[in-house]
């Protein structure tokens, strides 16, 4: 082991402990980018508290890490929020995970069942069921977690339910924005499209996803890269980047 690999095995252990030691924390994992191993050296550590019954950010921010550490509820809905700190120097992302609504979840996953929240930073919003693809591919550190493998009734109709959120901002880009130049919104939808589209299509799969970095990439769908980057505020090459989109999303 490298001096550097031991160093960060020294740090993650360290984090992790001070981290399960706050009050109502029953489990912490590792993920991101460093739970799955294929990381860089730059890259955040991603870790989150799992909690039941209630988790009090205060005696996070009582730590003393520099940062920002958010309320219950802060970030939305499943993603309830969390906390972005320096520690030793290094940049660590900690999120709030409470196990009831992750067992919820995972029963509503197993039946087909799931809803998408907005999320910051997210284009098509999260589905509800990235707390089992958070489950499927982190490293568990402390405590004890299921490992929940894709389930089958949601592959079964998670992509009919992507590919109708597709279809219908295709078309309102083709009918209420292109034929007005409308170049923000037109694109805007044409980005949101492609990002539900990966989606359905990460779902049909059975592949886990749990952010937009790699999104498009891991669905085949980076030529929307190219379709945005040629639309002009001329209707007709609005059009025509519609109609591009929706031959890219149909055929992948």
């Amino acid at each position: 082991m490298s001096s550097s690999d031991s160093d960060d095995t020294r740090f993650l252990t360290d984090l992790s402990d001070r981290l399960y030691a706050l009050p109502g924390v029953e489990a912490v994992t590792l993920g991101g980018s460093r739970g799955e191993g294929n990381h860089r050296p730059d890259s955040d550590w991603d870790l989150a508290v799992y909690y039941r019954d209630g988790f009090a950010p205060q005696v996070l921010r009582d730590v003393g890490w520099d940062g920002e550490v958010s309320d219950i509820g802060e970030w939305g809905g499943v993603f309830n929020g969390g906390a972005w700190l320096r520690v030793d120097g290094r940049p660590v992302d900690v999120h709030y995970r409470d196990l009831g609504a992750v067992e919820h979840e995972v029963a509503e996953a197993e039946q087909g069942r799931f809803r998408v929240e907005p999320l910051m930073f997210h284009l098509a919003g999260i589905p509800t069921y990235l707390l089992l693809a958070e489950l499927a591919l982190g490293r568990v550190l402390h405590g004890d977690l299921p490992r929940p493998e894709y389930p089958e009734a949601l592959r079964e109709r998670a992509p009919g339910v992507w590919k109708g959120f597709a279809a219908a901002n295709l078309s309102y880009a083709e009918h209420n924005h292109a034929p007005y130049g409308r170049v923000t919104q037109c694109t805007g939808l044409l980005a949101q499209a492609a990002a539900q589209a990966a989606h359905g299509i990460l779902a049909s799969r059975g592949e886990w996803v749990t952010n937009d970095k790699t999104l498009l990439a891991k669905a085949g769908l980076e030529e929307m890269d190219l379709i945005i980057a040629g639309a002009t505020g001329d209707p007709d090459d609005l059009r025509a980047a519609v109609a591009q989109a929706n031959r890219l999303v149909a055929t992948s």
